[in-house]
């Protein structure tokens, strides 16, 4: 093998290992509902933190739940750092966050909650011990651990629901609208939270500042397809183009121009 040939898979090898994911022409309808998700094509790097936007009905939702096999795809392909999604399988690398943290809650206390993916995956119970005590410490519930989930603010209750899902200790971080029903407090809590979080992010939001405070790329959806994927600052402060997908663009992009009264 030539040096030439060596760097050349030297190269394909490491844009392997830095791909958290890999998504080639993904097309998916439900029988009712044709094209919901058309040719749909991306790649993740491994550490980006990438805003899914677009009005409702786009396909946001849909396509989370195909990256994590929960749905199976008309055609089409999904990878997840080198390996195939298939449709049924339990891949613990992906983490999804439901839209309503009720919907993942249900257990008697907060530790329960949390240790609850860690005991499905089979592990020994000094590993279940150790991942829920992590995962407690990162979200900040150390107060809360014992606590019944249904007595808890809706700001705690995402925050248990994020930990139940960080526990499993996956690479890629599906938020499916993460600040939706949050007072000022705890949505600012959570965007810090995000900030720091070191897995591959995915959040789809309606809550645009949030996106700008956190993401390094955004893509833009409309009718089952991509239609813009680059800088949040730049596609977002397009008003023509968020206008036209069935958006408005962001107060904080606005241009802002002082009254001075004589």
């Amino acid at each position: 093998m030539s040096s030439t040939e060596r760097l050349s898979q030297t190269s394909n090898t490491l844009q392997q290992i830095q791909l958290a994911l890999e998504i080639k022409k993904l097309c998916f309808c439900y029988p009712d509902e044709p094209n919901v998700l058309h040719e749909i094509s991306l790649l993740v790097k491994a550490g980006e933190r990438i805003g899914v936007i677009g009005h409702n009905g786009c396909g946001k939702t849909t396509f989370f739940r195909l990256i994590c096999g929960v749905l199976k795809p008309n055609a089409g392909e999904i990878v997840v750092f080198g390996e195939p999604i298939l449709p049924g399988d339990f891949r613990p690398e992906i983490g999804l966050l439901f839209q309503n943290p009720d919907d993942q809650l249900f257990s008697a206390s907060v530790r329960e909650d949390v240790a609850f993916g860690p005991q499905n995956m089979g592990l020994p119970p000094e590993e279940v011990d150790l991942r829920v005590q992590e995962a407690i410490a990162l979200t900040g519930l150390q107060t809360l651990s014992h606590r019944p989930p249904h007595h808890l603010s809706g700001g705690e209750k995402q925050m248990v629901a994020i930990a139940g899902v960080l526990a499993m200790r996956p690479r890629v971080m599906l938020y499916d609208e993460p600040s939706a029903n949050l007072d000022l407090r705890a949505r600012r809590r959570l965007i810090q939270f995000l900030q720091r979080s070191q897995e591959t992010l995915l959040i789809s939001a309606h809550d645009l500042e949030l996106i700008l405070e956190v993401c390094d790329r955004v893509i833009l959806m409309d009718e089952g397809r991509i239609v813009a994927d680059g800088d949040p600052h730049q596609i977002m402060g397009n008003q023509e183009l968020m206008e036209r997908h069935g958006l408005e663009k962001p107060h904080s992009l606005m241009p802002h121009v002082d009254l001075h009264h004589g």
